[in-house]
């Protein structure tokens, strides 16, 4: 029996932050004990390369199964571990702290690749006016 494959990706859609979100400009998500966060590996993906990546590109690659696999993982040990990781419906990029915390949107073109705008840059104001995109918010941190 085949396990059925969930996405996060999305197509010709602007995720705006979150109403609750305290960044009023794009912040780069900080290191946390010398480490990288999820939200600052996020970061650093897609702003290296804007429209390169999908949202479960990204969101697999700054998991902990996909940050294990190293460099030296085969391309069929990768795809398994993609398999199985979408195996199990997961967050999306309204999840992201990106959106949530640290003031970013999140732009999926036609074909569901992804960039990443501030709050407070042009392009957020017209992406987020556009009515040809779908239009949501980044995830509330806390409940009304």
């Amino acid at each position: 029996m085949v396990k059925p494959i969930h996405t996060t990706n999305c197509f010709d859609t602007f995720i705006r932050v979150a109403e609750d979100c305290p960044a009023r400009s794009g912040e780069e998500p900080p290191a946390r004990a010398g480490r990288p966060t999820v939200a600052a590996l996020q970061y650093a993906m897609i702003a290296g390369a804007p429209y390169r990546y999908t949202s479960d590109d990204v969101i697999f690659a700054t998991s902990a199964q996909g940050r294990e696999l190293g460099a030296k993982a085969t391309k069929s040990e990768k795809n398994a571990a993609r398999a199985a990781f979408f195996s199990r419906g997961q967050a999306c990029m309204r999840a992201s702290g990106l959106g949530k915390r640290y003031g970013w949107g999140v732009h999926a073109d036609r074909e569901g690749r992804i960039a990443i705008y501030a709050v407070d840059s042009d392009r957020y104001q017209v992406l987020s006016r556009d009515s040809r995109l779908t239009q949501t918010r980044a995830m509330r941190s806390k409940r009304k």
